[in-house]
């Protein structure tokens, strides 16, 4: 049987070391620098380029996800914009629809009229609804009124009309004495006050408006 020998290292690199040496200076300089840009070029490719490249696409996915978080934190400051918008237009809406009744509240209104004027210490002698006028987005409700009572306590009425939640205006005010030289009036007015349109009065205007 024979036995494999195995190569003597020491002398083997004692053989290259002596090969080397005998090379001369500049070619080793170029030898050595050929093996720097080799190993070089192998990193390059091999380690660099493929992590480069994955940092590139990284970045574009931060870029990427700045730009949608961007547009979230833009969406959420609206919404919150939206939100307080909404809110102080409820707000709003339901102040109008005090100042506004809608058309089940005027019978109570009118009573709550006669009751402020019976406060005033006025004799109602006439309160008679006249027909509805339309306006753009709400009906006007006139109602014609005459009372007796002194110039005080009528002038306390109008300041107590002026005082109420809903919207009630005085026009065309008229005073005349009971009797001559009497201190009791008999004054006559109209009370006008507003209720927001209904759908029924929308279709009621546009049937006119087609007859028209």
């Amino acid at each position: 049987m024979t036995l494999k020998k195995f190569p003597d290292w020491r002398s083997l690199l004692e053989i290259i070391f002596e090969k080397v040496g005998k090379i001369k200076r500049t070619h080793r300089i170029l030898i050595f620098a050929g093996t720097v840009v080799l190993f070089g070029g192998a990193f390059y490719a091999l380690d660099y380029m493929p992590k480069a490249e994955e940092i590139a696409n990284e970045k574009d996915n931060v870029d990427r996800l700045e730009q949608q978080l961007m547009r979230v934190k833009i969406r959420v400051r609206n919404l919150a914009k939206f939100r307080d918008e909404y809110a102080e237009v409820k707000e709003k809406f339901q102040e109008a629809i005090k100042l506004l009744p809608d058309k089940r509240e005027i019978p109570n209104l009118l009573r709550n009229i006669s009751q402020v004027g019976m406060d005033s210490k006025l004799e109602f002698r006439l309160i008679s609804p006249q027909p509805e006028n339309a306006k753009d987005f709400y009906m006007e409700i006139p109602v014609a009124l005459e009372v007796k009572g002194d110039y005080r306590n009528v002038t306390l009425f109008f300041d107590r009309i002026g005082r109420m939640d809903r919207i009630v205006n005085i026009l065309n005010i008229s005073m005349r004495p009971e009797k001559p030289l009497s201190t009791s009036l008999i004054t006559n007015c109209t009370a006008i006050t507003y209720r927001f349109k209904s759908e029924e009065d929308v279709k009621k205007e546009a049937k006119k408006k087609k007859k028209k």
